[in-house]
């Protein structure tokens, strides 16, 4: 199957009728990994192309922190999420803009007080370039998300020295990924989008620690 939400939508369907039991979770997580891994090796191209880019973040990365623990799970989140490519077989120019924003964090100038404005400027041009060449597909939405929850969580919970600045951040980033899990789990389908409401208070937190982080001496 390439569509990737229909295959979701049943691997949900199958874990909610199964009452969430741990046989059920463990048949979910069986059939989703399943399913992950035959979708990557159908994409070689996309896998090449996945790889030989985490393998030279990797190199960059060598003798930092968290430096290459943190570019090998971005490479094995990424090859596990290759199905939401859907009938495309490789990368696009904005797929490896937001995975190079995902990594920040073990490149060199990662933790720089301009690395905030620069995953800003990555976020934004990502988005322009897959609206521009027609790119736009669920992978590119996931990794979206993956790389701003899992970027601005560590600035901020590494560089930003104020505690409500800490915990307001966190709650903004991690409300809409609650709410579209528990969504799903409970309907058993794959929610839409969240809505801009949910979405806003998100991109205007990560512009305040940007901007405090730019200016902080």
């Amino acid at each position: 199957m390439t569509d990737s939400r229909a295959a979701t939508n049943a691997l949900l369907a199958g874990l909610r009728h199964g009452r969430f039991t741990p046989a059920a979770v463990a048949c979910f997580l069986g059939r989703a990994t399943r399913r992950s891994l035959v979708q990557a090796v159908r994409r070689p191209r996309a896998l090449a192309e996945l790889t030989a880019l985490h393998g030279a973040l990797y190199a960059v990365a060598a003798g930092r922190r968290p430096g290459r623990r943190w570019v090998t799970t971005s490479w094995a989140l990424a090859v596990l999420h290759l199905g939401l490519l859907e009938h495309r077989t490789r990368l696009s120019g904005a797929d490896v803009l937001t995975l190079l924003r995902a990594n920040l964090p073990a490149l060199p100038g990662g933790a720089g007080r301009a690395s905030g404005v620069l995953a800003v400027g990555l976020d934004l041009a990502d988005g322009r370039l897959a609206r521009r060449q027609g790119t736009t597909s669920p992978f590119g939405d996931y990794a979206d998300s993956f790389a701003d929850a899992a970027y601005w969580t560590w600035l901020t919970l590494r560089h930003e020295p104020s505690r409500t600045v800490r915990a307001a951040a966190v709650a903004a980033w991690s409300l809409p990924v609650v709410t579209l899990t528990g969504l799903a789990l409970r309907h058993g389908t794959v929610p839409e989008r969240p809505r801009p409401v949910l979405l806003r208070p998100a991109a205007v937190l990560q512009a305040v620690v940007a901007l405090r982080r730019l200016t902080r001496r």
